[in-house]
């Protein structure tokens, strides 16, 4: 069943892209205006008014059939086997290991360390040239 499948799909992927060169092929509304006054008509293969016919209708024909072959596609899948898999099934079990929180590391710092014999300084005092503010 998974080859129909496959072929299917590549079925309907030429097909796709058949209809974007088929459209890429054919000539716009405003080319018609030209083509009446004789701008270039007579230099095409299918004549003047035989190629939009022919693409038009070679383009309603791959539409045609991509349509059936979305429908084959979507029966196709309906009709696979009953077990369901999704993508992490088939997956490898990953492992993890949990690490013993570590000791809390505190950095060394490089300041001057004070003498015990010193007092240290208050900042309150008058000595300093600053401003002291008040406490409300």
């Amino acid at each position: 069943m998974e080859n129909i499948q496959k072929i299917v799909l590549i079925v309907h992927t030429l097909i796709a892209l058949g209809i974007i060169a088929l459209v890429l092929l054919q000539r716009g509304k405003g080319a018609d205006a030209g083509a009446a006054f004789g701008a270039g008509a007579s230099g095409t293969v299918f004549g003047a008014r035989g190629s939009g016919s022919f693409f038009s209708r070679a383009t309603a024909v791959l539409a045609a059939a991509f349509f059936a072959s979305s429908l084959t596609l979507a029966y196709l899948s309906s009709q696979r086997g009953g077990e369901e898999e999704t993508l992490l099934e088939g997956a490898p079990a990953v492992e993890t290991e949990q690490a013993a929180p570590e000791e809390e590391v505190v950095p060394e710092v490089d300041m001057p360390e004070l003498d015990p014999a010193e007092e240290p300084v208050d900042e309150n005092e008058g000595d300093s040239d600053m401003p002291v503010l008040e406490d409300e």
